[in-house]
């Protein structure tokens, strides 16, 4: 018998598979065969080919090819070849969005005990999520920038809890110069806490909270949070479910900026006829200062989910108008069913509200995308008074970070979440390498690194 190579059979098996001799390593002349070693970072470039690309920021709706290297959008351009050791996906018959940008998503509570929320949250398609809760302390920049250090697969923040400003012993001025940055350590360390790490990191939260459902809040303490938020330039967001506390709320702001978290609450049917509810608190929107969101569970044909609350259809028509009005520009999950703090929502539904959206006309396709991608970013700009949130994201223009959610529109669902130019879940699956692709949000820009994280894995000079 002669050698192997000279065997004959008569049997031919064909493939229209490509080899893929400079991808894949192998066993070649009895010698470890490695295409990509020379190559830094080979998934670091990614090339998204042939997919619907909808961007509210540039008014683009139209098939383009995205090029993501070093984590920034690089180019869009209608025919990119790609270079050895890029990562191609096919997105053909996919929609190309802005990362979603998900302004009040309850993940990391002060008694959260798991990183299952931000783990779902991305493989909903979420690539940024701001933590609104209410028992959150100036603890929680700490607690949470510690797992972002150690590895989180989403870009997160927090807002502190109302109830934590109430009981630092600070003055108005001094709290408002320490959200700042502008407190002396010396005297931080009297007045906000005797914790080194709470003092430093405490003020790198997005805003501030209040929710009635935990404590209500008097006439003076409220106006205190308010006048923090508005001269720290952070978002004061209040709890929107009982619309009598909205309208109270809104009152003593007397002209500040006030968020109205999760609106679509106030049709629940807790506080109220749900309809009237909801009417009530959308007319406190024709007020220059005040903004609002609705739960993008309560606009899907599902209208809630059972670990929620669902509201009725009527209510969702009046829902519906004031998308269409504009008076309404935000939405949000208000939840993840896999926290421990749930909200209104789930992510789950943040997909299938937008296209819902636009497949019932409600909101074009582009200006549903843009409710939870450029919108949002405007709005935080517009709070905190820093351009880069509309520079870096909820936007696929070059130079922004590459966060990109990749949608298969006919089955509503997440195909690809891409985190700072890191895939991080494909399928509804978390892909474990992107574990450390998140950072930390504060309205000053988005920290990699927070330092808490190593501080128990050796000292510092």
């Amino acid at each position: 018998m002669g050698p192997l190579s000279e065997k004959k059979s008569k049997f031919e098996y064909k493939t229209k598979v490509a080899p893929m001799p400079y991808w894949l390593a192998s066993i070649k002349e009895n010698r470890l065969y490695d295409p990509i070693k020379d190559i830094v970072r080979p998934t670091g470039n990614i090339l998204i080919k042939g997919g619907k690309v909808v961007d509210p920021s540039q008014r683009l709706e139209a098939v383009k090819d995205v090029y993501i290297a070093g984590g920034l959008i690089k180019e869009i351009a209608d025919d990119i070849k790609p270079e050895r050791g890029d990562r191609v996906i096919n997105a053909e018959e996919l929609l190309v969005i802005p990362g979603i940008i998900d302004m009040h998503l309850h993940i990391h509570d002060l008694f959260e005990v798991t990183t299952a929320p931000a783990e779902s949250a991305a493989r909903d398609g979420v690539t940024v999520a701001l933590s609104p809760g209410a028992g959150n302390t100036l603890m929680a920049p700490a607690l949470l920038g510690a797992e972002v250090d150690r590895g989180l697969p989403i870009d997160v923040g927090v807002y502190v809890g109302a109830g934590a400003i109430y009981a630092i012993r600070a003055s108005l001025e001094e709290k408002i110069a320490y959200f700042r940055g502008e407190l002396p350590l010396e005297r931080a360390l009297q007045v906000i806490s005797r914790n080194m790490i709470t003092v430093t990191t405490g003020n790198l939260v997005i805003g501030i909270k209040d929710h009635m459902g935990h404590y209500i809040s008097s006439d003076e303490q409220l106006n205190e949070v308010i006048e923090i938020a508005d001269k720290a330039k952070l978002v004061f967001m209040s709890h929107t479910q009982d619309p009598h506390h909205a309208e109270r709320v809104v009152d003593i702001a007397a002209g500040r900026p006030v968020h109205l978290g999760h609106m679509t609450a106030a049709a629940c049917g807790s506080h109220g006829d749900p309809v009237e509810a909801l009417e009530r608190v959308n007319e406190l929107l024709k007020r220059p200062n005040v903004t609002g969101e609705y739960v993008t569970s309560h606009l899907t044909p599902w209208r809630g989910n059972y670990e929620g609350v669902k509201i009725p259809k009527e209510a969702q028509e009046v829902a519906f108008e004031a998308l269409k009005k504009g008076l309404v520009k935000v939405l949000v999950s208000d939840g993840q069913a896999d926290a421990t703090m749930k909200g209104f929502g789930d992510s789950r539904d943040n997909i299938p509200a937008i296209l819902y959206l636009a497949e019932q006309g409600v909101l074009s396709l582009i200006d549903a995308v843009a409710t939870m991608t450029t919108n949002v970013a405007q709005l935080l700009a517009e709070k905190t008074g820093q351009k880069w949130w509309v520079e870096k994201l909820g936007t696929l223009k070059p130079g922004a970070r590459a966060n990109v959610t990749i949608i298969h529109p006919a089955e509503k669902r997440q195909v690809y979440t891409i985190v700072n130019g890191q895939i991080v879940a494909f399928e509804k699956r978390i892909v474990r390498r992107g574990y450390g692709a998140g950072g930390w949000v504060t309205t000053r820009g988005i920290l990699q690194y927070t330092g808490v994280g190593d501080l128990t894995l050796g000292g510092y000079p």
